[in-house]
């Protein structure tokens, strides 16, 4: 049995309160992203931050009160910046790269409109000036990771998909088994289904604190949600988390669908040892201290391992802004996103 229980609720100020994009608009924090390096917390919107000295990419440390959004710091390499729908974080196996992936959910085979779409990212731990794209396309003056995209193109085979889920876990060959989790992918971005797919692939890390694939990326791991009584929602997978603590792989998965007319959003927690993960067992569902299945009543789009018994959960509710039992106001605001805090019982 895994069990957990919530220590902590909150949110989280991205950007001041106000923040209006091009348009007039106000902007939205849609997190998707966070990973824990040890001191800070690194989170990512997967909709762009605007303003000068600010990015979709941000950091902030951890005390014992939680989460400290007064010393929030944006990441502002011209790279970080340009990334466009971040979806996931993940550190090396060693603790000392941070890699970062957008969504690839979309290209324009004409030009290069939306290359800012498809990025894999590595950077040295504290280092993010350093940020380099992994597997960029050959051709000189092009960003991307448009190679990178091939593979999982070959990968897929669909000609539509969803990167949510990066991690990296230890293997027998090479520095690690780098891992991405999609969560659709069909036809097109509206003729598609939810996944709960991992493919991965051996990498080596260069001299030049870059990745190189040493072997094709293939399947991995797939799992069925609706094979478990406790699972009230067809969902995807929205974030991957390498606990290296306890040498297991912990899996997220959300939902948005509609019920009697009305928005229904929420997401499940998964953990699985990685002698099972490769062996191709079914996950184990993550319940309260009470045993009963723990429902997020939030869209859960990231998962952070925080230390041996605690894992920090953001979410990304896109528009609806009810906070529930994250806080006694009703609603948030749109420079907020909510968070928990998880101890493992």
């Amino acid at each position: 049995m895994a069990r957990v229980h919530i220590t902590q609720q909150g949110t989280i100020h991205c950007f001041p309160a106000g923040l209006k994009d091009a348009s007039g608009k106000l902007v939205n924090a849609e997190i998707s992203a966070v990973a824990y390096d040890g001191e800070r917390l690194l989170m990512a919107s997967d909709k762009p931050i605007p303003g000068e000295g600010r990015s979709a990419v941000f950091t902030l440390p951890l005390n014992s009160h939680g989460p400290d959004d007064s010393q929030l710091e944006y990441l502002t390499a011209p790279r970080i910046r340009q990334a466009v729908k971040y979806e996931d974080f993940a550190l090396t196996t060693d603790g000392r790269h941070m890699l970062a992936t957008t969504g690839f959910d979309r290209i324009d085979s004409e030009s290069h409109e939306l290359n800012d779409y498809n990025h894999l990212l590595i950077w040295p731990v504290g280092e993010p000036d350093k940020v380099q794209v992994v597997d960029p396309d050959p051709r000189d003056g092009v960003e991307g990771s448009l190679e990178f995209r091939q593979k999982l193109e070959a990968a897929i085979g669909e000609p539509y998909y969803k990167i949510e889920g990066l991690a990296v876990i230890p293997s027998d060959r090479g520095d690690g088994l780098l891992l991405f989790g999609i969560r659709e992918q069909g036809n097109a971005h509206d003729d598609f289904v939810y996944v709960r797919r991992v493919i991965g692939a051996r990498y080596a890390l260069t001299d030049n604190d870059n990745i190189e694939f040493i072997e094709d990326l293939h399947d991995v791991f797939s799992f069925d949600p609706a094979d478990y009584a406790g699972v009230q929602h067809e969902c995807g997978l929205s974030s991957l988390e390498y606990d290296p603590y306890h040498a297991r792989l912990y899996l997220v998965t959300s939902f948005e669908t509609e019920q009697a007319g009305k928005e229904v959003i929420g997401g499940y927690l998964w953990v699985l040892s990685l002698e099972a993960f490769h062996a191709g067992k079914a996950p184990v569902l993550v319940t309260d201290e009470k045993g009963e299945v723990l429902e997020f009543e939030h869209k859960a789009e990231g998962l952070a391992v925080l230390d041996r018994d605690r894992l920090f959960i953001v979410y990304d509710n896109d528009r609806n802004h009810a906070l529930g039992s994250i806080d006694a106001r009703d609603e948030r605001h749109s420079c907020e996103a909510p968070y928990t805090l998880l101890t493992l019982v």
